[in-house]
């Protein structure tokens, strides 16, 4: 592990005080205790619960216990008497890390500077980060990485050799399905991982690939509590999606991406993209339809959120929010309508105090420095509010444009819509209502087919095709409205953006002279 050769030499080079962030204590310690071995050092622990115990000693042992070391004061004061080489892990010492604890900041200040001339070192283990200004200098941060694929697996390994012994536990794991089952459970602690499998077990007494929804359930646990992100259990898939073939193609070619072949084959994870279009053509669909198409679990950022009342909240809100799903990756991260979640963003020194200017700062450094494989999906209606930074190359993969649907794509959705709601499309004439449907969009279409459902049931009478056209007549598009709009967006994106779906013609044909008014 990188991270116990870093440790050991930051140890080695008299580092006095080490902070690890991670809620991984049982992780953490075998590790120190390994490269303790190799120094000849021996190894303590601390917590308030226990005082300072040699290291491994178990709750049940009164032995080694001085209650009195519980004092976080007195524990340092141990820690200064002890004379061999040693490291003391401190367990959850981040609330004694406060302000209002000056005794034992300043405490650990003086250790700070007597460690450098031992050889002694304290490593404070804590989910949370707490370093007051006074001893940030001596304290040097890390963190202590969740368990990569390969670690997974050889607890999945372990688990499997346990259960062999039940006859009735059937083991059904290829090579792809033990593959797809360690991805989805890369960004659980090894703990989380050691539940999930064996509720997966105890659940089905049997455990194959396709146990990859329960694995997201236990990441759904972690996102809930964060109170950040909304976890989003979708259904959706792209067969429920109406045209957009050069999305569809591009994603689905992207689908592989995060498996270990396309690691070895040197290709990064993909970054994300931005679906940009006319209100109401499936941009939103399109983003719950690639989390079940790659198998990877949608969480929504939800920007109203993100903004406290105290100032520098809404740039950690955001940070944490952005930590949750790195934690639960390979995710997909779905930002909705991003261009009124960011809009006044040019304006925010003189509108917001520079909030949202901040929070914008914050999620776009992140969009291009990240490595963890979080997939983010942008959707927008109006580029006029789109800031100039978001579409840079590098920050995401790809721009799509979503237009109106042509007429095969609407006759495609009316289909889609029709045999969800139990009708047979063959009885209907889908050319004949695409034609009647010019300019809907694929909300316009599925509610003229819900309205016309209420017509029918009205008369008790099955839907026909006439139901469909009255519904269909009655309906002023918004397109026709927004006709200016729409314009304006198609224009931006020729030659800045790619067509979600086969390019529009021009009508008129190829020779029609274009003006600019």
């Amino acid at each position: 592990m990188k991270i116990q050769q870093e440790i050991e030499t930051l140890i080695r080079a008299r580092y006095p005080i080490l902070y690890l962030i991670t809620s991984e204590e049982s992780r953490v310690q075998p590790v120190i205790m390994e490269i303790a071995a190799r120094r000849n050092k021996k190894v303590f622990e601390w917590s308030y619960s226990t005082g300072i115990l040699p290291a491994g000693t178990s709750l049940q042992s009164q032995k080694h216990r001085n209650a009195a070391t519980r004092d976080p004061l007195v524990a340092l004061d141990q820690i200064i008497e002890q004379v061999e080489p040693a490291i003391f892990l401190l367990k959850d010492f981040h609330p004694f890390l406060t302000k209002n604890n000056f005794a034992v900041i300043r405490k650990l200040k003086e250790i700070a500077i007597h460690l450098k001339n031992s050889f002694k070192t304290i490593i404070i283990i804590s989910p949370v980060l707490e370093i007051p200004v006074e001893i940030e200098k001596e304290i040097t941060l890390l963190n202590f990485p969740l368990p990569t694929q390969e670690e997974l697996g050889e607890l999945l390994d372990r688990i499997v050799a346990d259960v062999k012994q039940f006859k009735q536990v059937r083991i059904d794991l290829d090579e792809s399905g033990r593959e797809r089952l360690l991805r989805a459970a890369i960004g659980l602690t090894q703990g989380e991982a050691e539940n999930v499998f064996a509720k997966i077990i105890v659940k089905d007494e049997r455990l194959s690939g396709e146990d990859v929804n329960e694995v997201f359930a236990e990441k759904q646990q972690i996102v809930r509590k964060s109170g950040l992100l909304e976890y989003y259990a979708t259904e959706e898939n792209f067969n429920q999606v109406g045209g957009l073939s050069v999305l569809k193609d591009w994603l689905n070619k992207r689908s592989v991406a995060f498996s270990a072949q396309a690691r070895s084959f040197g290709l990064p994870a993909p970054k994300g993209i931005l679906l940009l279009g006319v209100q109401g053509c499936g941009k939103s669909l399109c983003a719950k339809a690639v989390s079940n198409l790659w198998q990877l679990p949608l969480l929504r950022f939800d920007m109203g959120r993100m903004f406290g009342s105290l100032v520098g909240s809404s740039e950690e809100n955001v940070r944490r929010a952005i930590a949750v799903a790195e934690s639960v990756a390979p995710a997909i991260l779905w930002v909705d309508e991003i261009d009124k979640a960011f809009a006044g963003s040019q304006s925010s020194g003189s509108t917001d105090g520079g909030t949202t200017a901040r929070v914008f700062g914050t999620f776009l450094t992140w969009l291009s420095e990240k490595t963890a494989p979080v997939f983010v999906v942008t959707t927008a209606n109006d580029i006029s509010n789109l800031p100039p930074e978001l579409l840079r190359k590098g920050r995401l993969d790809e721009i799509f444009f979503v237009d109106l649907p042509s007429g095969e794509e609407r006759a495609e959705i009316i289909r889609i819509h029709l045999a969800r709601r139990g009708r047979d499309p063959q009885h209907f004439d889908l050319p004949g209502l695409a034609i009647a449907s010019q300019d809907f969009s694929g909300a316009e279409l599925e509610e003229a087919i819900i309205s016309a459902l209420y017509d029918a049931f009205y008369e008790q009478k099955d839907l026909a095709n006439e139901h469909l056209l009255n519904a269909l007549r009655q309906t002023v598009p918004l397109a026709k409205t927004m006709d200016e709009h729409i314009n304006r967006l198609r224009s931006w994106a020729e030659g800045r953006a790619r067509h979600a779906a086969t390019k529009r013609a021009v009508p008129g044909g190829q020779d029609c002279r274009r003006m600019e008014f």
